[in-house]
């Protein structure tokens, strides 16, 4: 096995607790639908691709699982479009930041690493923003939506990490967070659901004084063109494609599901709920994420000489 990883300073910039604990044991049931993915990626090299269903176990909720309330994002228009609305995510996202600083790896995230380890991963194409995986020490990972723990500056092009932009919003709202507490869910990129926020004092960029904007792609946004080549040569490089934790809801992550599919590849599909991509699935397994990676990295074999990045096979 390979040497650990260091962990990264990803969602937070406090990570200092290990993974959380193992998740639970599969049922009979479960471990038939198992083994029966184990068999159909066995002797191939897998393309992950994760969703919001893996962080579930670390605390964030989840956007569209069975349990998850209605959400409506704010979109790309909205925020650089109206000062208002503007405010009132940073303010919101200013408390949700705090909750959910704390994240940390699941058991999921670990068995994400192991199979790396192992070689049997092409790459990691995540939708999460909560920077998760490289936390928990995998290398090759495409953080298809971008990273919670940055900031860019529309205007000028700096980054900054989000825990810096933290004190600065402490140092321009002293107070807020002790005056305001989340009313409800908090969406897994921070948004809190509060009302207070029409004396909230949004942030500038330091250099330029622009627009500073999360470091992830906002509904209305284009996932830039170099993350979606690179999740296509991860896709283009494995034998199978395994998908762990989304909906697929939105086109981003479906499309490399149809594009496996398209090119006769394996296609598994490991989530609580339907999913956009179900008629497209080789099997579908409706059991929990963590559950099902553990069980895949204890017996799923080492890719051995005989292990090909290869189609299914055909009549």
């Amino acid at each position: 096995m390979a040497e650990p990883v260091s962990r990264g300073t990803g969602l937070t910039g406090f990570v200092t607790r290990e993974a959380s604990e193992a998740s639970a044991e599969p049922s009979a049931a479960e471990r038939r639908q198992l083994d029966a993915a184990a068999g159909l990626l066995s002797g191939r090299r897998i393309a992950l691709l994760t969703g919001a269903g893996l962080s579930t176990d670390s605390g964030i909720p989840d956007y569209r699982g069975p349990d998850a309330p209605p959400r409506n994002p704010m979109t790309y228009q909205q925020f650089v479009g109206d000062p208002v609305m503007r405010q009132r995510y940073w303010a919101r996202n200013h408390v949700g930041w705090h909750h959910l600083r704390h994240a940390v790896p699941n058991a999921g995230h670990e068995a994400v690493v192991h199979l790396e380890e192992r070689g049997l991963l092409t790459g990691v194409i995540t939708q999460n923003v909560d920077r998760l995986h490289s936390d928990a020490g995998s290398i090759r990972v495409i953080d298809l939506h971008g990273r919670f723990d940055r900031v860019v500056c529309l205007s000028c092009g700096s980054v900054y990490t989000r825990v810096g932009l933290a004190r600065l919003l402490e140092r321009l709202n002293p107070g807020y967070l002790e005056r305001v507490a989340a009313e409800g869910d908090i969406a897994p990129d921070a948004d809190a659901e509060i009302t207070d926020t029409e004396g909230f004092t949004v942030a500038d960029c330091p250099v330029c004084e622009g627009m500073l904007k999360p470091d992830f792609v906002y509904f209305g946004e284009n996932v830039p063109k170099e993350r979606v080549r690179l999740a296509y040569a991860a896709v283009d490089d494995a034998g199978a494609l395994l998908v762990a934790g989304s909906s697929l809801t939105v086109m981003s992550g479906l499309r490399f599901v149809r594009h496996a599919s398209k090119e006769g590849k394996p296609v598994v599909i490991i989530n609580r709920g339907q999913t956009r991509g179900d008629d497209l699935a080789d099997l579908k397994i409706d059991v929990g994420v963590g559950t099902a990676l553990q069980y895949l990295a204890r017996n799923l074999p080492d890719p051995g000489p005989g292990s090909e990045n290869h189609a299914r096979d055909t009549d």
